[in-house]
């Protein structure tokens, strides 16, 4: 079985990221989760939502044990946001292979 490189993942998730953005109005639900969840996991944020018409992210961040905050930010290109969110430790590249495996992507490694 070919081993998926770190390189290969976070394109595969960029790609994904990049289609999910021209069809978001098609699958709203499934790729608004997808944003969420990448959002959620470089913030370690509770409750994103995102309002792609009024193109602004609402999130509550972490600033205590179990405390979070609420916060209101304008992203002027959503796509280009998400992908600034991508990591490339452990964890993260195992979190990025579910969701490659959610949403069916096959790498051509």
């Amino acid at each position: 079985m070919n081993r998926i490189t770190t390189p290969e993942i976070i394109d595969e998730v960029k790609n994904l990221i990049s289609y999910s953005i021209t069809q978001k109005d098609t699958n709203k639900s499934e790729f608004h989760t997808l944003h969420r969840a990448i959002i959620k996991k470089y913030f370690e944020a509770k409750h994103v939502n995102i309002d792609y018409k009024e193109q602004t992210i609402d999130l509550k961040l972490p600033v205590g044990q179990k405390k979070y905050t609420s916060i209101t930010f304008e992203c002027q290109d959503i796509e280009r946001f998400l992908k600034s969110c991508l990591k490339k430790d452990e964890k993260s590249l195992f979190f990025y292979q579910s969701l490659l495996n959610q949403f069916n992507v096959i790498s051509a490694a």
